[in-house]
């Protein structure tokens, strides 16, 4: 799926390959809680089915597995540019037209970032208060799971996707200032032939 994110020995590329391996570890955490989640609700429906006792606290740990795996891969989605785009109109554009508008989307995106950044961060401060004990700080209404871990991910994930979101800065000012055509460390927009090329290459691989 990285085939569309150049890479060369520049230090750029080198930050980028290095959070892009942080990326990969956190999303494949995400599939990890995803399958877990899947196991849970099997024995769930087991447990309703066979002994006709649903598993104490089912929706709560789901709640809790939804917030982690939904935030986990969001920045290695948006490395691989894998996030809904506008692509019709920004594959029009080329040379510096089109690294200024993505110059432009990625500064709108940083600074809506920053702002959830901020807010999520206040919500983990607020749900973990230092001075209490564990068992009662902020929880789930039935089985009274604590709830800062599942906002820490988010603000965790948010972080990670603001630092990938500085180092495509940084490529879409340079690729601006020297009109590359093919810049480093961001995903380039690929036409139906290549998608497609992709695509069967991936499932190859698989095979």
């Amino acid at each position: 799926m990285s085939a569309n994110v150049r890479t060369d020995s520049s230090r750029l590329s080198k930050l980028d390959q290095a959070v892009f391996k942080v990326e990969s570890a956190l999303n494949l955490m995400a599939g990890v809680m995803i399958f877990a989640l899947v196991c849970l609700a099997v024995a769930h429906v087991l447990s309703r089915k066979i002994l006709n006792v649903p598993l104490p606290g089912f929706v709560d740990w789901v709640e809790q597995f939804m917030a982690i795996f939904a935030f986990l891969g969001l920045a290695y989605v948006h490395r691989l540019g894998g996030h809904i785009r506008m692509d019709m109109m920004v594959g029009r554009l080329k040379g510096r037209t089109l690294w200024g508008v993505e110059f432009a989307s990625t500064i709108v995106m940083l600074l809506l970032v920053t702002a959830l950044f901020y807010g999520t961060y206040f919500h983990f401060d607020r749900s973990f208060d230092f001075n209490a004990p564990l068992w009662s700080r902020d929880s789930s209404i039935d089985i009274a799971i604590p709830l800062w871990p599942a906002k820490l991910v988010v603000t965790v994930s948010l972080g990670l996707l603001w630092l990938r979101l500085v180092l495509q800065l940084w490529a879409y000012g340079r690729a601006l200032k020297e009109n590359v055509e093919s810049p480093i460390a961001v995903p380039l927009i690929l036409d139906a032939a290549q998608q497609a090329a992709l695509e069967a290459e991936a499932m190859g691989a698989a095979k």
